[in-house]
């Protein structure tokens, strides 16, 4: 499985980590077991260091859309991205923006970075 999760429900936190290519039904699968989990407003921590996608523009706005659909559903928490080639730093861009979350996300090519930063967000 290119998406492989862990959710620790005492810190509230979630980790995600990628593998190989990924594509859009893997990250469907991935946010609707967020969802059932009842993890969307818990912090998150997606590791992309050891995966890469190939989604094209159109797979990027039904992601980004379907994530802005959960904005109603209630608050989301803060999203850290790891990432450490430019093509997939630039996909973690594009869905920045794309997304459109109220919620803080920031990009990092550091994990220990992203988890500091994480760890000084609101549960």
């Amino acid at each position: 499985m290119p998406i492989t999760w862990t959710i620790d429900h005492d810190r509230r936190m979630l980790t995600a980590v990628c593998q190989g290519d990924v594509t859009l039904p893997d990250l469907e699968e991935y946010l609707d077991a967020v969802v059932v989990a009842g993890s969307m407003p818990y912090r998150k921590l997606f590791d992309g260091t050891r995966g890469d996608s190939k989604l094209t523009d159109e797979e990027m706005m039904l992601l980004g859309a379907r994530i802005r659909a959960y904005h109603t559903a209630g608050p989301m928490g803060a999203l850290a991205i790891v990432v450490v080639t430019e093509h997939t730093h630039g996909l973690a861009r594009l869905f920045g923006a794309l997304a459109a979350a109220d919620r803080p996300i920031r990009i990092f090519r550091d994990i220990r970075a992203a988890q500091r930063w994480l760890e000084a967000q609101p549960t």
